[in-house]
């Protein structure tokens, strides 16, 4: 049994457009908005993240105001999750490639767990994957390696035979955590400068990654009696 565990955005999926017009929202009365290209890497920190950097323009950043507004931020991009979002180029073609190979696929990501299943479905991606974890599913969050042991529990494999595919810091420290070897993607928000992070492989494109899990994790020698 092989399994590979993706993080959701920046590495599935482009959804910075749709995160910081969330945020936009969230900061309008205040005069002051991010920038869905220069402030894209901000977006993958999460909510919080995104208000204290508009925050941070003004002056000394509100933690109240950021703690009120954060649920508003959440409903605005729960209400509009998918406008912007997309798909980075090969990402279905290579999930069925995997799944028809026999690898059990999850997705183990710091978006709540109901607005991933919602993004996931949106997208057309949620029947392939047989677990998903979010960042309210367990009491802790990546880069503790809790949420990344219970994807891998519930899609019935071994840290041993499990592959983490993400693009953060956050995915490689949640994966050296578990004893699990990473593939950071250098399409995300970081770019190339990913490689400082020491993952076990670097993927510029998901046509690179089937050969790549196979380098990593082969498939078990069957050899005739």
């Amino acid at each position: 049994m092989r399994s590979a565990v993706f993080d959701l955005d920046g590495t599935l999926a482009d959804t910075a457009a749709d995160l910081i017009a969330a945020a936009n929202h969230c900061l309008a009365p205040y005069d002051v908005a991010l920038d869905p290209a220069a402030d894209a890497a901000t977006a993958f920190h999460g909510g919080r993240a995104m208000l204290r950097l508009g925050f941070s323009r003004l002056g000394a950043v509100d933690e109240l105001a950021v703690d009120r507004l954060y649920p508003e931020l959440l409903a605005f991009y729960g209400a509009n999750i998918c406008r912007h979002t997309t798909l980075y180029p090969g990402v279905t073609e290579t999930l069925d490639t995997l799944v028809a190979a026999g690898w059990r696929l999850g997705v183990c990501t710091n978006k709540p767990e109901g607005l991933a299943r919602t993004l996931l479905t949106e997208l057309g991606l949620i029947d392939r994957f047989i677990a998903l974890i979010g960042a309210d599913t367990l009491p802790v969050r990546k880069p503790d390696p809790a949420p990344l042991f219970e994807t891998i529990a519930r899609l019935g494999g071994t840290p041993a035979r499990t592959a983490m595919i993400g693009d953060t810091l956050t995915d490689r420290d949640t994966a050296r955590a578990a004893g699990v070897p990473a593939i950071l993607v250098t399409f995300g928000p970081e770019g190339e400068s990913v490689a400082r992070h020491a993952p076990e492989a670097l993927m510029a494109g998901y046509d690179e990654l089937p050969g790549l899990l196979e380098k990593i994790i082969p498939a078990p020698r069957h050899e005739s009696a």
